[in-house]
């Protein structure tokens, strides 16, 4: 590294440092491990969802009719989640609110403390709460209250319970915000709690760690307050091998807890105890080897009335050995796999028994068959089936199994199938409607499965990338950041992900760059009901083109009967066979032959006829179904067309109305006649339809359009015979910045209607904004009984009435003159005036709006500097970026092979894309065996690097592979020795090359003892020479191969497009055109890349880290010990060792920049070296100010290092170059500033990111704006083991102020407070020390973009919620901008989405 670029560093990092560190913290990918899994009516009354916990997030998806699992909703949750669980409707409690009749409740258990109920909010689109129950203080202690949960399948009471030793049920009387929990009683008492602590009850109580718990069931027709609950609770009493089923019942009417009775039977250990649904007192208590059915419905004599076995009969063999597979310790620098697969290895912890080895079992052999036992990892119930009931059962072994429960005449029978499904141990099951299964796996893809005639059938993949072990970016020789390379997964789920940002699309094919001076594309079908479009028609300069949609893209154009010889304004299906084509000159009707398609006229050439405006030319124009809206520009006039049929093919278009226009338009667009809804597979709101959307008063569709004019100003107009056009809304654009000045550019440039819960209107503007405008509540006419009630869910009830207040206010003073001539008399007395919801800017070029279908609640393409998804169900304004190049137009394209597809014009090129909805994340998989660790990218051969261990390979378990990052084919390998596993590698540079320098352990079992000191072990380092070879046997490879991808998908069209001669290229895997792995490049024939072997040593311990320093040494760590070494003379054989330094622990990372050494000891923290080169000493310089428990660390510059530890936190420590000369050897480091995620970043990167627009008015002339840009560089990216990818931005502090004074609202705002109820503050301040600067939470302050401006307005108008906030913020009383706010937010929003 350059002197030069290193000072500069440097004095921009000191110059920060004096500042204080300000960083802002943004989860860019969220958490992909699923912990538990759960369905009801969660949305509505009629719908089904399903909800994922994932510890620190939930996610609301919906399994459609294909299988494909489609993420409604997820949403952080500021907190640890401990359990969840669906609490059902009950009729006989009712509710208050007539907008919770028949919805489901979900509630957690969390860190908070509390048990939280929460409900789906339509109109916000996100969970609330309705409810706490504090349990117990804010922890994680075994003895709190706060692990497990269970409820009635009544939905009248909860269980709670702690870890060991205690738990409380809670009695549910109605859906009511303020007194839904009736009674509480905790067990045991503190009465009966001293008794057992002086040994007198413990035999009788919960005394000991509780494992599982249920309720029994009733009879079904019994209220809640006839039946006392019955709770089944599986506990392991300490010191006893079996588990013991003991029985509680609650007295409720006295409020006393009784142990009625208790079960235990010798034989294997049981785990768990669940339920039968609908049926009085059954329940199945699950062991290792065997299931019991049990009739619980005597409380006081319990029995087991029938027994099935899971255990499988295999032959012995005479004088041989079943040998089992050891149970694997992981090191102790495993990457933190002992917290991530504690559950999954729960079931190899189990006593010897549990492998059929239980010593109270003496005749499990028959003959010569041995038993061994299985394990049930996960169950779920079959929905909606009360005769028969049935499970599905997921064992250790990857079977799955079907139960069923019948009830005969002569007694209960119960009925294993076969083997359904031979797949991964399961760590939850659900058993969902329509037959499917969603199977969920731990370190691992999931599974959607569906039962189909007795079998279990794969549909579709439930994607999870957890967890991150290590990521490599794309950023050498300016490549793009918008992908990035992840070791994910465990054995034999690893994989290596490439993780991209924005909406995953697929890309299908990609014509040659010949398509210049493209001005518009339509789709348009042949006939209104058709599913399909017809024909793709592309308007040019000086031309128009017309192709057809299919298996290939001919040019019919002279089969349409389109003016080829000019530029089209519009064009649409104006009824069944008849198109219509607008141009500047006319408005031409056509017929097309059968030709063109095979339901056109049965002619040789097509039917056209032509209507012409009188001495003036058309600037704009709009086709709806019989009806034809055109505008012309000096004059101004606004045009009504009609289409009416003279005899067989013969048609004409006339003038139904027209009217003088004030201002010049700028726009027009017209919806569908008939209000098509929303397929359930994307719908946001299942409840809404077009008989239940309460639509303004006046607004017909089919009559409605639509237009932007130049005033600036957006209009609802409509038209009717006899009645000509009215004005029914208008929305006046008068947008300021934050300095006062008005922003130019507002015209509009797209505007659209849509349908959604409520009818509103999208805008986009010639700057780069979008807007929303909805109706006034008092102008809105609801159905009867739907918005009559305000007390609905707290924040939503809270933001109505004030958007009601809002309006009154508006409304009262008068309406803004509008673009229509008023001498035309088409503005009544109940023209409304337009709220404006929202304003976002999405970036600088023209937003054009594009919707995914004809429906009117479709989601919209806004394409400006880059394309975005705006979902339109969402509430204020939500939108995504799509993960495609910067493109001029787009165009949805549905045919029979791509009914999804999208086309994009980028760089002259046309390029066809799929929307993707099997993948919730866009992540591409390349399953390339064992468990990726370590992965590198090699600038020089373009190729990743990446280490594997976990190899099912009988000569060795792990090696360093060279891989294509285009297919994921492994293109050579270099094995390890034999018991030898690789641990760390780095690219160090050796002369004007590359050499790849391993560590390795040669010993097994853990690297580190339980008191953080060295186990005595061995490693060995090894220098490895990556070299190109040009006479390989390989033969010829190609680039685009998918080998090894899971994302193989073959383009539909086959066929030129357009001209002859003009061939699709498949292209899916391209990133960008100009990338060079597109339009099929190939490598050249014989290329090749392998490692080969230049130099190794052996070390007294396992070399868990090392890293290049300066530009000719390198760093390796063993044991406690460090070293610098160098290559004498470049030569990669010759390495010396020049000094040693030692720590008091195990060292587990090492990293460096310029001069300054960071050594991470697994106890004591960050340590900072220096190394003197004429001295060959190492000195130590700072020290960690505590203990720390590193997982990674990086240091962004010589004053400054960001550590991760294994308790989910990132710190940041800084140290003043004016101590450089202290004679202490130790100074401490100060804590600069810190985060809490509760994820634990085991992979730490410096990430160039720039958050700031490519122009910005606010910024134009601002002094800061380049020192943003400057602090912008040193991005850090990190990945955690429950998959998360979180972006740690540095801002500066008048920024940090700002923005900490709004987050300390969000926190307290009934709209964005934590839904578990837990402080904020608290939550992210954990493992820190106080008086820390906290890094902001992007999470939190995104919740901003996502109010509208009244709702932002009400946050901020928030008194200063705590002293800290008041102190730092310059004016606490001072009124927060919005404006400013939002500015501020949307560059982080634009450059991480």
């Amino acid at each position: 590294m350059a002197v030069t670029e290193e000072e500069s560093s440097s004095g921009r990092s000191r110059k920060a440092a004096t500042n204080g560190a300000h960083y802002l913290a943004k989860c860019v990918l969220r958490s992909s491990a699923i912990l538990q899994v759960v369905h009801g009516h969660i949305r509505s009354s009629t719908s089904y969802d399903v909800v994922f916990g994932k510890e620190t997030s939930i996610e609301l998806v919906a399994i459609v009719d294909e299988g494909i699992i489609q993420s409604v909703c997820e949403q952080p949750v500021f907190g640890t989640i401990k359990d969840l669980a669906i609490l059902p409707w009950n009729k006989k409690f009712g509710a208050e609110n007539p907008q919770m009749l028949g919805k489901d409740l979900l509630i957690l258990l969390s860190d908070s403390g509390k048990l939280s109920f929460l409900s789906f909010c339509n109109e916000m689109h996100r969970f609330f709460a309705v409810t706490h129950v504090q349990l117990s203080d804010p922890g994680n202690s075994r003895h709190q209250i706060g692990r497990m949960l269970a409820v009635d399948s009544s939905g009248c009471y909860i269980a709670v319970s702690a870890f060991e030793e205690r738990l409380a049920l809670f009695s549910v009387t109605k859906y009511n915000f303020l007194d839904m929990i009736d009674k509480k009683i905790t067990y045991p008492s503190e009465t009966e709690e001293n008794a057992i602590n002086g040994g007198g009850l413990q035999s009788t109580s919960v005394y000991g760690t509780i494992w599982s718990m249920c309720f029994v069931s009733k009879n079904s027709s019994q209220s809640s307050k006839e039946h006392n609950p019955v709770l089944a609770v599986l506990l392991n009493r300490r010191g006893s091998f079996l588990n013991e089923l003991l029985l509680l019942g609650w007295n409720v009417k006295d409020n006393v807890i009784h142990v009625l009775s208790q079960y235990m039977e010798t034989g294997p250990l049981a785990h768990t105890i669940a339920e039968v649904p609908q049926f009085c007192g059954l329940a199945l208590l699950f062991r290792v080897g065997d299931i019991l059915l049990m009739d619980l419905s005597n409380a006081h004599n319990p029995c087991c009335v029938h027994r099935v076995s899971i255990s499988i009969a295999i032959p012995v063999i005479e004088e041989q050995n079943i040998v089992e597979e050891p149970f694997r310790v992981h090191d102790g620098d495993d990457e933190g796999f002992i917290a991530a697969s504690a559950l999954l290895e729960l079931q190899d912890r189990r006593p010897d028994f549990h492998k059929g080895d239980d010593p109270m079992n003496i005749d499990s052999d028959v003959g010569n068959v041995k038993y061994i036992p299985k394990y049930m990892c996960s169950w779920s119930w079959e929905p909606g089936n009360v005769k028969n009931p049935r499970m599905m059962l997921s064992l250790d072994t990857g079977e799955f199994f079907m139960i069923e429960i019948s009830f005969h005449p002569d007694g209960i029978e119960v009925n294993l199938s076969d083997c359904l499904y031979q797949g991964l141990p399961c760590k939850d099951l659900l058993w969902a409607e329509g037959g499917f299964l969603a199977a969920i796996v731990e370190m691992g893809d999931g599974l959607v499965l569906k039962l189909d005639e007795g079998r279990l059938d794969y549909v579709s993949t439930i994607q999870n990338i957890a967890p991150i072990l290590d990521m490599s970016i794309m950023d050498y020789h300016n490549e793009k950041h918008d992908q990035m390379f992840a070791c994910c997964g465990m054995e034999p789920e690893g994989s290596l992900r490439v993780i991209r940002s924005g909406f995953s699309v697929e890309r299908l094919v990609r014509t040659a760059p010949t398509y210049q001076g493209v001005t518009g594309t339509w789709t348009v079908r042949m006939k209104l009901m058709d599913l399909y479009h017809s024909f793709l028609v592309l308007s040019f300069v000086e031309q128009t083109r017309v192709l057809s949609v299919g298996l290939s893209f001919s040019d019919v154009t002279d089969s349409v009967g389109f003016q080829p010889d000019v530029c089209t304004l519009g064009c649409g299906l104006v009824s069944d066979g008849v198109l219509i084509q607008i141009h500047q000159n006319a408005v031409q009707l056509c017929l097309p032959t059968n030709v063109a398609h095979s339901e056109g006229i049965p002619r040789s050439s097509p039917v056209s006829t032509s209507w012409y405006p009188d001495n003036i030319g058309i600037s704009l124009g709009s086709v709806g179904q019989n009806l034809i809206v055109v505008a012309t520009s000096n004059p101004c006039f606004l045009i009504v067309l009609g289409v009416r049929s003279v005899s067989l093919y013969h048609y004409q278009v006339y003038e139904m109305h027209h009217i003088r226009l004030l201002s010049e338009l700028s726009c027009i667009s017209m919806p569908q006649k008939h209000f098509v809804k929303k397929e359930s597979t994307t719908s946001l709101d299942p409840t809404t339809s077009s008989s239940s959307t309460p639509l303004p008063i006046g607004v017909a569709m089919g009559t409605v359009f639509v237009v932007g004019t130049h005033k600036p100003s957006v209009e609802i107009l409509s038209y009717a015979p006899g009645q000509g056009i009215r004005v029914l809304a208008v929305g006046t654009i008068s947008l300021t910045n934050t300095m006062g000045a008005a922003i130019s550019g507002c015209v509009p440039q797209d505007a659209r209607l849509v349908l959604v819960d409520r009818l509103y209107v999208l805008s986009g503007l010639r700057n780069g904004m979008l807007l929303r405008y909805e109706w006034p509540a008092l102008s809105t006419m609801c159905l009867p009984g739907l918005y009559s009630h305000r007390t609905s869910l707290g924040p939503c009830s809270i933001c109505k009435d004030t958007a009601s207040l809002k309006a009154r206010a508006s409304s009262s003073t008068g309406f803004p003159a509008v673009g229509i001539s008023l001498s035309e008399k088409t503005r009544d007395n109940d023209t409304v005036c337009l709220q404006l919801i929202a304003i976002r800017r999405i970036g600088i070029t023209p937003v054009f709006l594009v919707p995914l279908s004809d429906s009117l609640d479709a989601d919209i393409i806004a394409l400006s500097d880059r394309p975005w998804l705006v979902q339109t169900a969402r509430h204020s304004l939500s939108y995504t970026s799509i993960s495609f190049q910067p493109s001029t137009h787009v165009t949805p394209v549905s045919s029979a092979e791509c009914p999804k597809g999208l086309l994009f014009v980028s760089d002259n090129s046309l390029n066809l894309v799929e929307m993707v909805q099997s993948k919730r994340l866009n992540v591409q998989k390349f399953h390339i065996g064992g468990t990726p660790r370590k992965v590198l990218y090699h600038s020089e051969s373009r190729v990743l690097l990446v280490m594997r261990t976990d190899l099912s390979n009988d000569s060795v378990s792990s090696d360093i592979c060279c891989v294509d990052p285009l297919s994921g084919s492994v293109l050579s390998s270099f094995k390890f020795d034999l018991g030898e596993t690789g641990k760390c590698m780095e690219l160090v540079r050796v002369g004007n090359e590359q050499v790849l320098v391993v560590g390795t352990s040669l010993s097994p079992g853990p690297a580190v003892m339980a008191n953080g000191e060295a186990e005595s072990t061995k490693g060995r380092l090894i220098v490895l020479c990556l070299e190109h070879l040009q006479n390989s046997d390989s033969g010829s490879m190609t680039i685009c191969s998918k080998a090894g991808s899971s994302s193989q998908r073959a383009s539909p069209f086959s066929e030129a497009v357009g001209y002859s001669g003009e061939q699709m290229s498949n292209s899916s895997l391209c990133s960008s055109p100009d990338d060079n792995s597109c339009d099929g490049l190939r490598l050249e024939d014989g290329e090749a890349w392998q490692l080969r072997l230049a130099w190794s040593t052996t070390r007294p311990g396992m070399v868990l880290a090392v890293c290049p320093y300066l530009d000719h040494y390198f760093l390796a760590s063993w044991g406690n010990a460090f070293c610098v070494c160098s290559f004498q003379n470049d030569n990669p054989q010759r390495v010396r060792r020049l000094a040693v330094g030692r720590t008091r622990f195990m060292i587990v990372s090492l990293t460096a920049h310029f001069t300054r050494i960071a050594v991470g000891d697994c106890r004591d923290g960050i340590l900072l070296y220096s190394y003197h080169e004429e001295a060959r000493k190492l000195q130590q310089l700072y020290c960690d100010p505590g203990q720390r428990l590193v997982a990674d660390c990086l240091l962004m510059d010589v004053d400054t290092a960001v550590v991760s530890d294994r308790k989910g936190s990132i710190a940041v420590l800084t140290c003043s170059s004016q101590l450089e000369d202290n004679t202490s050897p130790e100074c401490n480091l100060t804590l600069s500033c810190s985060y809490y995620m509760g994820e634990v970043a085991m992979s730490i990167r410096k990430g160039s990111f720039s958050y700031k627009l490519p122009s910005d008015d606010a910024l134009r002339g601002c002094e800061s704006a380049d020192g943003m840009l400057d602090l912008s560089h040193n991005g850090i990216m990190v990945g955690t083991l429950l998959g998360s990818i979180v972006i740690f931005i540095p801002i500066l502090r008048e920024e940090y102020e700002l923005l900490k004074a709004v987050q300390a609202r969000l926190a307290v705002h009934p709209l964005t407070a934590p839904v578990l109820g837990n402080n904020h503050n608290e939550f992210r301040s954990r493992e820190s020390q106080a008086g820390v600067l906290q890094i902001l939470d992007g999470d939190m302050l995104t919740q901003f973009l996502e109010l509208t401006n009244i709702q932002q307005e009400a946050v901020l108008a928030l008194p200063c919620a705590t002293a800290e906030v008041s102190s730092s913020f310059k004016s606490p009383h001072s009124p927060l901008s919005v404006n400013r706010v939002v500015q501020l937010l949307e560059r982080v929003h634009y450059a991480l989405n």
